[in-house]
């Protein structure tokens, strides 16, 4: 456990040193005036949090010359990295508004000069052992919450492809459209199949089908570039994409790079109908949204596209809008 020793009084530190010493603390540090602390803790300088020496407790005079050490325990407690680091305030004075003053910047204990030494061991001993009481507790909060967020994380991911699950698409969307609508922005969906995907599993078998829908998962994921483009898979062999602030046109663009890179994986399907390795068809619906549809009817308007390119013969894309068309 490392001290910090504040005092202006070569005695005072002396006998402070004798004491924790004899008591079987060994990792001290002497300072012979507040703003001599402060630089060690870097606070002077300014200096990131990641370079401040790890402090387990500080012994701190109240009367020094220059900055006294009610003034330096304010300083202390008021940065973010050291405010929960025990300050036992050292003083002649057991003046009341002293040690008001002095509880009210941040000290835990005091301990009056002359130093007794039965008395600062205890104090001492009793602080510290607080302190990783403490220090143990903010661990195990700090796990728990890792913990927490990893589950969260976990919760949202679909298991097989690591990509997100349908319950968070459908979060998702939802802050998605009312973003849209806000900003009076376009947005796209798309809904993607894997073209007969029960034959490859019938043909293949499922320890195949699964590592085939990992690696067309990954196809897509690799096809969306911008923070706020999202993929999930939406159940069985079906994937959804959101795609913010883009028109279907736009979106078009990013399905024909989903249908290269998948194709591009050359995943050997001789049940297919459209090919001979395994191919995807897309639909793409697409809306600045507005009260005159709802965020349900833009996800039904991708499905009927899907189900469009899958009846014109599937490997293809296709767009519900007024003037549908193919590619």
């Amino acid at each position: 456990m490392k001290i910090l020793l504040v005092d202006d009084s070569e005695t005072s530190l002396m006998l402070l040193e004798t004491i924790l010493h004899g008591a079987g603390y060994h990792d001290l540090v002497r300072t012979n005036a507040a703003t001599e602390a402060l630089e060690f803790l870097h606070l002077a300088k300014k200096e990131s949090p990641e370079t401040q020496p790890p402090i387990d407790l500080i012994l701190m005079d109240i009367v020094m010359p220059g900055l006294n050490g009610i003034e330096a325990t304010r300083a202390i407690k008021n940065d973010p990295q050291l405010r929960d680091v025990p300050i036992i305030m050292v003083t002649v004075k057991d003046e009341e508004d002293s040690l008001e003053r002095a509880f009210e910047a941040g000290a835990i204990d005091y301990i009056n000069k002359p130093v007794s030494k039965i008395e600062l061991r205890a104090r001492v001993g009793s602080v510290l052992k607080l302190k990783q009481e403490m220090d143990q507790r903010k661990a195990r909060e700090r796990q728990l919450e890792n913990l927490t967020r990893r589950l969260h994380e976990l919760s949202n991911l679909d298991g097989l492809t690591n990509v997100a699950n349908r319950r968070s698409f459908e979060d998702t969307y939802g802050r998605e459209w009312r973003r849209s609508k806000r900003e009076k922005k376009p947005l796209s969906v798309m809904m993607i199949d894997i073209d007969f995907f029960k034959r490859y599993n019938d043909t293949y078998g499922h320890l195949e089908g699964d590592t085939c829908l990992k690696q067309v998962a990954q196809a897509i994921q690799s096809s969306i570039r911008r923070p706020g483009d999202f993929i999930a898979r939406y159940g069985g062999e079906e994937f959804v994409v959101i795609l913010p602030d883009t028109s279907p046109t736009g979106a078009v663009t990013i399905a024909e790079a989903i249908r290269n890179n998948v194709g591009a994986l050359h995943i050997e399907h001789s049940a297919s109908d459209v090919s001979d390795v395994v191919t995807v068809s897309i639909g793409i619906a697409g809306h600045t949204p507005d009260d005159s549809i709802d965020s349900k009817t833009l996800l039904s308007s991708s499905d009927q596209a899907l189900y469009q390119a899958k009846s014109m013969g599937r490997d293809r894309i296709n767009i519900h809008t007024p003037g549908s068309c193919s590619f």
